[in-house]
This record gives C-alpha cells, sequence and structure tokens, in this order.
C-alpha cells in the first residue's frame, strides 16, 4: 500500500536537493552503522528493516499532512542500500558486474511497475497523483537505486581511481548533463519514470563519493555524517515551498 499522498512531497526543485543531502547522508550513516557503530554491513540491516517498518504503520494513522515519514524512510533505504552495496566488496565481486547485475534487476523492475500502471489506466483505473505511488515497489526500486549507486559512485573513487573528490565532479556533471537534458520530465505536471531513476541513481552515485569524500577529510566520520545530517534537516525546515495541491494529477509515461 502507498503512503498517503498528503505525506509525499510534490516535486520540485527542493524536493531534488533534498534527495541529494539525503544521498550524502545516507552514504554517511550507512558507513556509521558499519563502522563506527560496528555492526559490519549485514548486522544492521535488520535494524533499518524494522525502522522502516515502524516508519510506514505510523504513518498510515497519521492524517495530518507530515513530509517526515517520506524522508525518514528515504534516509533509512539510503542507509541499508550503502551496506547491501558494500556488502559486494566484502564478497569481492567484481564492481563491473554487479553494476550490471543491480542495473538490469532495477530496469526490470520499474518496467514491470509501468506496464501494470498502463494497464490499469486502459482498464479504466483512475491516476495515480503525484510522482509514483510510494508502494512496495517503489521502495524496492529505492533501494535497488541505492545500491546500484554505492557501487558505481565506489567505482568511480577506487576502482577508477579517481578518489572521492574527483569522481564527486564526474558523477555530479553526468547528473547536472542529465538533469538538464530531461527537465521536462521531471516536474510534478509531467514525469518519465525512466528519467526519474536515472536521475535518482546518479544522485546516489554522486552522493557517495561526495559522503566518502566528507568522511575520508579533516571531519572524520562521526562529524561529516552530523554535518550531512544538520543540512539535510536545515533544508527541509528553512525551505518553504507552497504545499502539494491534492487534486493535482501528473502524467506518468
Amino acid at each position: 500500500m502507498a503512503m498517503q499522498l498528503k505525506h509525499v512531497p510534490s516535486i520540485s526543485l527542493k524536493y531534488w536537493c533534498a534527495l541529494m543531502c539525503a544521498s550524502i547522508f545516507g552514504a554517511n550513516t550507512g558507513d556509521f552503522f558499519a563502522g563506527v557503530l560496528g555492526l559490519g554491513h549485514l548486522a544492521g540491516l535488520p535494524i533499518l528493516a524494522a525502522l522502516f517498518v515502524v516508519t510506514i504503520l505510523v504513518e498510515k494513522r497519521d492524517r495530518n499532512q507530515n513530509f517526515f515519514y517520506f524522508w525518514f524512510a528515504i534516509v533509512v533505504i539510503r542507509t541499508a542500500a550503502t551496506n547491501i552495496g558494500d556488502i559486494s566488496h566484502d564478497l569481492k565481486l567484481k564492481a563491473p558486474w554487479v553494476i550490471a547485475a543491480l542495473a538490469v534487476l532495477l530496469i526490470s523492475t520499474i518496467s514491470i511497475w509501468r506496464a501494470v500502471y498502463l494497464n490499469r489506466l486502459k482498464a479504466g483505473g483512475k491516476p495515480s497523483s503525484g510522482i509514483i505511488e510510494t508502494n512496495p515497489v517503489y521502495w524496492f526500486s529505492m533501494l535497488t537505486a541505492g545500491a546500484l549507486g554505492t557501487v558505481i559512485g565506489d567505482y568511480f573513487s577506487f576502482g577508477l581511481g579517481f578518489r572521492p573528490l574527483k569522481a564527486t565532479i564526474v558523477l555530479g556533471g553526468l547528473l547536472a548533463l542529465t538533469a538538464l537534458s530531461c527537465k521536462g520530465s521531471l516536474g510534478r505536471e509531467k514525469i518519465s519514470i525512466y528519467a526519474y531513476w536515472l536521475t535518482v541513481v546518479l544522485i546516489r552515485s554522486a552522493g557517495t563519493s561526495a559522503g566518502d569524500f566528507l568522511a575520508h577529510g579533516p571531519l572524520g566520520l562521526p562529524l561529516s555524517t552530523l554535518a550531512s545530517g544538520l543540512v539535510f534537516v536545515g533544508l527541509l525546515v528553512l525551505w518553504k515551498e507552497q504545499s502539494r495541491n491534492p487534486d493535482a494529477r501528473s502524467t506518468q509515461n
């Protein structure tokens, strides 16, 4: 079942900026769970799964507008995806093969979702409000995109020898080019799910290398986690925007 529409933020510049900040923060929290808390890349996953389930259950009971649930779930999913991506390093799997496998999984998942969605419309169903229904398929896709972005970011930073700062610049450049090229398909009125998920993967990739750069710099992991978290929360609190119109409908293709 999807999150209530009132708890899902509209697609806007703030949305994409918040997703970028959440990506860096989630890269740091993933490493924090695994390293500083000593949970490793696997032991922390059940805790994160429980946090996600509790968030969804509480969200269902809240009848007031509150975007906290969506963004908290995004950070939890991103944290888990960081550790899942890092498990491939523990298993000494070759990054290009992992990237290819995760990319196929993500494309297959969103293609099946799109086919089901379009068939439902042909059968007389109502179009969903907003960008994409935040149902289990959405969250699984977000987890897959996050793991894929983690592996890509690490591969650019260490596999290709760019190091985190240069990898952030390169991946950030690819993200900017994609955003400009797909600008007409990434807004609240019209959304291409393929453009959306490509953008998410690039945000996750650049966020991974940026998070590594901050964590491996003079701040260290604990302080960089705190700093990226404060920036993320500050953005959500201080950047005011008009609430979503419940009657608004966006087209998806």
